[in-house]
């Protein structure tokens, strides 16, 4: 007998003790009672009612993250080839919350299922309204584009969408290529018009410079030839006053003036001699010769007295 209340006190302890349940940390325990939703079970230790209080499902309250990869079609008719990483969790901790997390799916499995399969429709909606060259320009549109039309279904699921990365976007290997042959066209396109702007600008510089500096040799060449000019009438005015006072002191002295033109003669003929170089210069060196040379000076002398 007393053995027999031992067994039926142990096997009450026993029972008893069965009702306490531990939850960690990050998780929500739900407990059915008779297969019906009875409550939730925050982490830490509870007590259920034993036997009759069973834990149904413990949910994580963590963020969770999911790969996708998937292709859809552009309007032009070209593949797309999608990855993307999705970053989710349970919206909040209140019961309604956790009862539409725990039975509106039968498993995570098919939660996933769902998940992606909504993110894929979204997206292929949106790729196909849109040419296979604006794709990779619209990344962020696609981001936004799925956020507006996930967020409402996430919350009647009991979660929300914390942030979708489109890790890669690719086309197919025919595209590429023809893609590739599109940029270097383009840029073989934009080296020509360079090359030929540069040659322009070059060409266009040289022009310039040289007409500057025809300019300025022309300007120099006309300062030059003023110069000289008045160097040739200086000299012409120092030969004349030399020549006139020369006149006037043989006049003075009662001195025929040809010998001031024998004189200027011979001496033309000596700075000749010494300054010639080499050069071959004729000259009528016969007593006739000087004799016709002085007349023509002399009256050279008259002409310009009579002046």
């Amino acid at each position: 007998m007393i053995m027999a209340l031992v067994i039926i006190g142990a096997v009450i302890v026993l029972i008893f003790l069965s009702g306490f349940v531990t939850v960690n940390q990050g998780f929500i325990a739900i407990t059915t009672i008779f297969g019906k939703y009875n409550r939730i079970l925050a982490p830490g230790l509870n007590f259920r009612i034993p036997l009759f209080e069973l834990i149904y499902k413990k949910i994580s309250i963590q963020n969770r993250s999911i790969e996708l990869g998937f292709q859809a079609i552009t309007q032009d008719q070209a593949n797309v080839h999608f990855k993307a990483m999705l970053l989710y969790a349970v919206i909040n901790q209140t019961e309604e919350t956790i009862k539409n997390v725990a039975f509106k799916f039968v498993d995570q499995e098919n939660f996933n299922q769902a998940l992606i399969r909504t993110i894929e429709g979204t997206i292929r909606s949106f790729v196909a309204t849109k040419k296979q060259a604006e794709i990779l320009e619209l990344r962020t549109e696609i981001v936004l584009e799925v956020k507006k039309h996930l967020d409402g279904t996430l919350e009647a699921w009991g979660y929300h969408m914390i942030d979708i990365q489109l890790n890669d976007i690719s086309f197919d290997d025919e595209i590429i290529k023809s893609m590739a042959k599109v940029v270097a066209s383009n840029n073989l396109k934009a080296a020509a018009e360079n090359e030929g702007q540069a040659l322009l600008i070059t060409k266009t510089k040289a022009a310039e410079a040289e007409g500057n500096a025809i300019k300025i040799s022309a300007i120099a060449e006309k300062e030059a030839a003023i110069q000289r000019g008045q160097g040739i009438a200086l000299f012409r005015q120092e030969v004349a006053k030399g020549m006139a006072a020369a006149a006037k002191e043989m006049t003075d002295a009662d001195l025929d003036s040809s010998f001031l033109l024998f004189s200027m003669w011979t001496e033309a003929i000596k700075h000749f001699g010494e300054t010639g170089k080499g050069n071959v210069i004729f000259l009528d060196g016969s007593t006739d010769g000087m004799q016709r040379t002085m007349q023509q000076m002399m009256a050279t002398m008259k002409l310009n007295e009579k002046k």
